[in-house]
Order: structure tokens, then C-alpha cells, then sequence
């Protein structure tokens, strides 16, 4: 069962680790992009920021989920440590991107609030992930990435939700809102279980 739910888990941490190609090839106003206001999107810093949050939100979901798992570490801990390298370097863009986003976000002060949450939450406890493992606190490390990784993950979830809030609801802009919360906290508490269970493990 384990195993199947890490491979289900990196399937989809590769298919929306790819999203961002839409912007190639999908007109943008048929993408998130066709949301926002015209005073958004002519914000130059703002569309800086959203083309690296997504870019590098996709390569840290892309890459992230193969740092998981024991076997691979060990047999392969130097690759391990590149992709590790990459992905905290491809977090740190795309956290900081999307805390400014934040402020930003469609459904107003509540999923602004939600938002910018999940960027600085993202952002601490990937660098506490760093810290950690130079002062050669492995259990530390691996417990925050975990964290880290959740918040990653919440490509993801917010893409499962929002249409099966839209769906249930018929009402978009609050489902939205409510996703802007739901992308990320369920993910936290499921990694919150299993840095316990693994601690219960050791």
C-alpha cells in the first residue's frame, strides 16, 4: 500500500511538475493568466514573479519526490545531494515569488492571507531543512523536507480540490478562496503523521 501511494504521489508530482509548458503552448487567456485584471498583468515585477513561481514550483515538484525513500539515498547519495542542491536552490525562487503573488491572489484578503501562509511556511522550513543537515542532524533534515515537501505537493491538491469544490458548490470564486487553505493544511497534518510514525518507527 505504501508503495503504491508513492507511486500514485509521483505521478502526479510529474505531471504538474510539467504544467508550466502550457505557457507555451495554450493561450494565455485561456489559462490562470485569463483571471487576472489588466492592472495585474501589465505589473512587470508581478509577471516576473509568476513565470518563476511556476517554473521553479514545477522543477521543485518535478524533482522533489525522488528524495524519498531509503533505498535510493543510500545508493545513490550523491545524486541525492544534487537533486537536493536543485531543489532547494529551484524553493527558494519560487517560495519568495509566491509570497509576493500572494498579495495579489484572486478571492481577496482570505486566499491573499492562505497564500502568502504557504509561501513563508514553504520557505522556513526548506531552509530549516538546510540548516538541519549542516549541522549533521539527519532525523531534523529529512523531518522538515518532509514539511517542505507537503508545501510543494500543494500544486498539486489545489488542483484536485478546486474542481471538486467548484463541482459540489456551482460557486468558483468561494471554492477558491476556501483552496487557498485547503491546498496546503491537510498536507501539512499528513506530514505532521508520518514524521510521527517514523519517529515512532526509530
Amino acid at each position: 500500500m505504501k508503495r503504491f501511494l508513492f507511486v500514485i504521489l509521483s505521478i502526479f508530482a510529474l505531471l504538474i511538475g510539467a504544467y508550466p509548458l502550457i505557457y507555451v503552448f495554450v493561450e494565455h487567456k485561456n489559462t490562470f493568466l485569463g483571471s487576472k485584471s489588466l492592472e495585474v498583468l501589465q505589473n512587470l515585477i508581478w509577471k516576473i514573479a509568476f513565470f518563476a513561481h511556476i517554473i521553479f514550483g514545477g522543477i521543485s515538484l518535478f524533482i522533489g519526490w525522488r528524495q524519498f525513500g531509503s533505498q535510493f539515498r543510500n545508493k545513490y547519495l550523491k545524486t541525492h545531494r544534487v537533486i537536493g542542491k536543485l531543489y532547494v536552490a529551484a524553493v527558494l525562487i519560487s517560495s519568495v515569488s509566491a509570497i509576493y503573488m500572494g498579495v495579489y491572489a484572486n478571492g481577496g484578503i482570505v486566499s491573499c492571507v492562505g497564500f502568502v501562509c504557504l509561501g513563508i511556511i514553504w520557505l522556513i522550513t526548506t531552509l530549516a531543512a538546510v540548516v538541519y543537515i549542516t549541522k549533521g542532524n539527519v532525523v531534523k533534515h529529512q523531518q522538515f523536507m518532509v514539511y517542505s515537501y507537503a508545501c510543494t505537493f500543494a500544486a498539486v491538491t489545489l488542483r484536485v480540490w478546486f474542481p471538486i469544490l467548484k463541482s459540489i458548490t456551482q460557486d468558483p470564486d468561494n471554492s477558491y478562496i476556501a483552496v487557498a487553505w485547503l491546498c496546503w493544511l491537510p498536507n501539512l497534518l499528513v506530514a505532521y503523521l508520518i514524521n510521527k510514525k517514523n519517529g515512532a518507527a526509530n
